[in-house]
């Protein structure tokens, strides 16, 4: 067009139906794609590559999304070789965070301790946005953090940063937060919001259930949405900067922090729309179902009604081991689609179990990005934003 100056940024992008260009997301721990549905539908994006470890549940991500790569293992990618993205996402590994865990910690050597190996990503491809989910346990857990290459504690500041008369509690105070006790670990959580705030992001987090979205179970989940404030230099950050910049990069930046709502959603999350538009829809379960389900009647119909689909039979019956979990319920229970995970052949039932249990609700994770991105100077707008002031989740920020 006449006028238009093309940068090499506007090459990051694809165009979806109506001529729009597409942001692009780079994809980290992906299990089945949870994360993805959400941040592509919230952000009108396109995930054009992924890292999944577990081969088997890289299938089921491969077969809804089969033009993105696999990059394997995150310990052995050369961030240098990949292609550039406007937005990364992931949810590290929970197992040493967990409260139904050891609770390690975020510590090097550890299984979550692999969140290192994400901030490195983030240090390299230098996205626009970054998005991480992870379990309650990363509000309390402790972490460690390694000293950085380069440190030399001989010419730090000698003076106290805290002002005198001033306690931490004064700073922070939540109980749940800092407190008054000095000798309080760091917590994961203040880990990686550090780390953010190290690669020049500026990070907002929030903690909700899964009940909040109508979901009939729990599921306490921390959603971190994080935006570039400033340029990176090179040769200052987490990690040592790559000698050549990065193909088609420039200064120019997409500013467009979400997809208006006149743009074409993506087709493969544009059912999450429709679940949202029926949370906090009065519902009454009928006979049957009273008769079926007893006391979780309320649950499961409300749940039937945001999903537009009846629950499964919950359980596999079974004379030698007695009743399981039925893959095809907790998929119901996820809110995905039916046969999102249970149709990969490939896959048990133990498997798909699994793998269901370490996704993530596409639903909860839409609706978390859409209260954080208030702050980034847009109004939120959530059919369950009321909600959530009078539910016990929580909200923070690091900018």
């Amino acid at each position: 067009m006449p006028g238009t100056t093309v940068t090499g940024a506007d090459f990051m992008h694809d165009l979806d139906a109506s001529g729009e260009s597409r942001l692009r997301i780079g994809s980290l721990f992906s299990g089945y794609g949870g994360l993805d549905l959400a941040v592509e539908h919230v952000f009108n994006a396109t995930t054009v590559w992924f890292s999944e470890l577990n081969e088997l549940v890289a299938r089921v991500f491969s077969r809804h999304w089969p033009g993105a790569p696999n990059l394997g293992d995150i310990t052995t990618i050369d961030w240098s070789q990949v292609e550039p993205v406007d937005i990364l996402i992931g949810g590290f590994p929970c197992q040493d965070v967990s409260t139904v865990g050891k609770r390690v910690g975020l510590a090097p050597g550890t299984r979550s301790g692999l969140w290192a190996h994400m901030a490195a990503a983030i240090d390299a491809l230098q996205p626009e946005w970054v998005v991480i989910e992870n379990v309650r346990g990363l509000l309390s857990s402790p972490a460690a953090r390694p000293p950085a290459e380069g440190d030399n504690h001989e010419r730090r500041n000698p003076g106290d940063a805290t002002p005198d008369g001033a306690t931490l509690r004064g700073m922070e105070p939540d109980p749940w937060h800092l407190g008054d006790n000095a000798a309080r670990p760091l917590r994961a959580l203040g880990a990686v919001l550090g780390d953010l705030a190290d690669l020049r992001l500026d990070a907002r987090w929030i903690g909700l259930p899964a009940s909040l979205v109508g979901a009939p179970h729990q599921r306490f989940r921390v959603f971190a949405l994080a935006r570039r404030t400033v340029p990176h230099p090179s040769g200052d950050g987490l990690v040592a900067r790559r000698g050549n910049p990065r193909p088609g990069a420039s200064e120019a930046r997409d500013d467009r922090a979400f997809a208006p709502d006149h743009r074409l959603r993506s087709p493969r999350a544009g059912w999450l729309a429709e679940q949202e538009s029926r949370v906090g829809g009065a519902v009454v379960p009928d006979r049957r179902t009273v008769h079926r389900w007893g006391r979780y009647a309320d649950a499961i119909a409300r749940w039937e009604h945001i999903t537009g689909r009846p629950a499964p039979a919950p359980a596999l019956l079974n004379d030698a081991d007695g009743p399981r979990p039925a893959p095809a319920f907790v998929e119901w229970l996820m809110g995905l689609p039916t046969g999102w995970v249970t149709d990969i052949e490939e896959l048990t039932q133990n498997q798909q179990i699994t793998a269901l249990g370490n996704g993530v609700l596409p639903l909860q994770a839409r609706t978390a990005l859409n209260l954080l991105r208030g702050p980034f100077g847009t109004v939120p707008h959530s059919s369950v934003w009321n909600k959530l002031t009078h539910c016990p989740a929580s909200r923070g920020n690091a900018g």
